[in-house]
């Protein structure tokens, strides 16, 4: 079969202008494609500077938050400068979109001890139950906060012990913090026999702790009968110190309180 040469260059002839007609469509959309990426980085660069100086304002903003929350503003902008891009070549980014949303959910899923331990550093971050220096004790865990990060906090115990938390744990258990109020108080409490003299021990224990360099002068140390019995009772020096002293005080005042009374081993 022979083939005739004048639809053959027709042929030819229509390849050539819809190739030409395609390369003038898409040229128009790679150039505005490629313009909405320079556009959209500077753009999403300049959100992420404007968050992160913006919450720089709000007075005890975490770093670390800032950080965070600035990131998560320039990634939404690239999200949607993606997303702008793929329209420029007429694909159906409405679909694509309910993929990228099923395929997060399933990473959620997958990921939700990750994510939990995500959303609690930042309740941990933006409520501050504990800060960096503090001294705390969560449940089992105690120990000085050294860094409080998105998805563990790092502590260090009274014993030099290093410690790693997750998040989650710290944020669903009450947290006792022994620095936050800068005072502590201390009970030293002693039994004695009812026939000693009250009176004299509760000067003298008084003055002991009047006179002590670790002790806050208010409120004042003060000396009492924490329990009664048949024979003996129970006497409590009681007396606040600032957060540092508090260990000088409790060895110093307990070495003084066992000297002054002759406590015997």
């Amino acid at each position: 079969m022979e083939l005739d040469p004048q639809n053959s260059l027709s042929a030819i002839q229509a390849a050539i202008d819809q190739a030409r007609v395609l390369i003038v469509t898409y040229s128009f959309s790679v150039i505005g494609a490629i313009l909405l990426l320079i556009v959209g980085f500077l753009a999403a660069r300049l959100v992420e500077r404007w968050v992160y100086a913006g919450l720089g304002q709000v007075s005890g903003f975490d770093m670390t938050l800032r950080r965070f929350f600035s990131k998560i503003a320039r990634y939404m902008v690239l999200g949607l400068v993606i997303v702008m891009v793929l329209g420029q070549f007429g694909i159906q980014t409405a679909s694509m979109i309910a993929a990228i949303g099923a395929v997060g959910l399933a990473i959620g899923l997958a990921l939700q001890g990750t994510l939990q331990n995500i959303a609690a550093g930042i309740m941990l971050l933006a409520l501050r139950p504990l800060r960096i220096g503090e001294y705390v004790e969560v449940g089992s865990i105690s120990g000085t906060v050294e860094e409080i990060g998105l998805f563990a906090t790092r502590l260090r115990s009274a014993d030099g012990i290093y410690l790693l938390a997750p998040n989650s744990t710290l944020w669903t258990q009450p947290v006792k913090n022994f620095t936050r109020n800068g005072a502590r108080r201390n009970d030293i409490t002693v039994t004695i026999d009812n026939a000693d003299d009250f009176d004299k021990i509760q000067a003298t224990l008084t003055a002991l702790a009047v006179n002590s360099p670790y002790v806050k002068e208010t409120p004042a140390p003060d000396t009492f009968i924490a329990e009664l019995g048949e024979t003996t009772m129970s006497v409590t020096l009681r007396y606040w110190t600032t957060v540092p002293d508090f260990l000088f005080a409790k060895i110093e005042l307990n070495k003084s309180v066992r000297k002054a009374l002759n406590v015997k081993e």
